[in-house]
């Protein structure tokens, strides 16, 4: 049992400190907010991100992030778009056997990036850095609620010692050597949540829904194929499990993001309710930037960025997204269909 630091205290983050004190880790949980690290350390709750949860003993918040210097293992569970910093302040205080595992579900903007690219920009591009994803809502989580997720990494030894700081009888850990296909499935499931959040708004009904994620899975594996994946990665948990919850829980905040968008709020309205970051948005901006630099068709997307974008109401885009040409269901996936006879066991 080692010193383990998860950076950023939000609702996955602190669930994430939950399952590694339970463990039995000393866990250093680190966040910028000086009300939340009182609260965590004085009355072992943190009622913003995780309401009516207690923490286990074992984890101690701070604002320092010298506190990684001499960790085990550095789990870093920060909005996408503040890794690049985050990281880069961090820096200094991480050793070359550090473990360093990423949850965070999305892009870095204007570059495109992948989160783990970003962290070997800045740590060292030698560094191997582990992604943890999968259907797992922290709130659920956070209440000792069975689970299951995966860590991928190209270096299977990182990944399996990540396995082993997680792994208990409520939250099941899988290995899986396929990052690129695990880190784009957790990033684009919740563009098609926010979609799948308008449909619930519009009362659209069970129907409208399953096309909508079964749609949606064919785009996030056209895209993630063109872009080197492996297609059996989207019918695992990275992939169908975890966008399965996304697009059918209210917990969701991509999924909630699109549900009061559908209501009439606009995005600001909606953002400032959530006082969340819903990570869906900015990823739909990077899908479509992606979907054009490798030529792929990603037809909800593309509505939902109109939606987010270019002030098109929700039932103007499912309105096109019903009214497009006539296809094939087999060609759509141009031979990336995610369940490979050669994978089914």
């Amino acid at each position: 049992m080692g010193k383990v630091v998860v950076i950023g205290a939000g609702s996955w983050g602190t669930a994430l400190s939950s399952v590694l004190a339970t463990n039995g880790h000393q866990v250093f949980l680190w966040a910028r907010d000086l009300e939340r690290i009182e609260e965590i350390n004085r009355q072992q709750t943190n009622e913003k991100y995780l309401p009516n949860v207690r923490l286990p003993e074992g984890i101690t918040a701070t604002d320092d992030l010298s506190i990684a210097e001499g960790a085990h293992a550095v789990f870093i569970v920060v909005p996408s778009q503040a890794v690049r910093a985050v990281s880069t302040d961090l820096a200094p205080y991480l050793r070359p056997e550090t473990l360093v595992v990423h949850a965070v579900k999305g892009f870095e903007l204007p570059s495109l990036q992948r989160i783990s690219v970003v962290l070997k920009e800045v740590l060292g591009k030698g560094r191997a850095v582990g992604i943890l994803s999968g259907p797992s809502h922290a709130e659920e989580v956070a209440r000792r609620l069975p689970t299951t997720v995966v860590v991928a990494s190209e270096d299977v030894g990182l990944a399996e010692q990540a396995q082993d700081l997680l792994m208990n009888g409520y939250f099941r850990v899988y290995v899986n050597s396929d990052p690129l296909g695990v880190e784009i499935s957790g990033a684009l499931k919740n563009v098609i949540a926010i979609a799948a959040g308008m449909s619930d708004g519009l009362a659209f009904g069970d129907n409208a829904k399953a096309a909508l994620i079964t749609r949606g899975l064919a785009e996030i594996t056209r895209l993630g194929v063109a872009m080197g994946a492996s297609p059996s990665t989207f019918a695992g948990l990275a992939g169908v499990g975890d966008l399965v919850v996304t697009c059918t829980s209210r917990h969701s905040r991509n999924w909630r993001t699109g549900y009061l968008l559908a209501q009439g709020l606009s995005l600001q309205e909606v953002q400032n309710q959530l006082q969340m970051v819903a990570e869906g948005v900015k990823a739909t901006v990077a899908a479509r930037q992606l979907a054009e630099k490798y030529g792929v068709e990603m037809p909800i997307t593309e509505q939902l960025y109109e939606v987010l974008f270019a002030s098109r109401s929700p039932k103007e885009a499912v309105e096109s997204l019903m009214n497009r040409l006539r296809k094939h269901e087999n060609e759509l996936l141009n031979g990336a269909t995610p369940f490979c006879q050669n994978d089914i066991h």
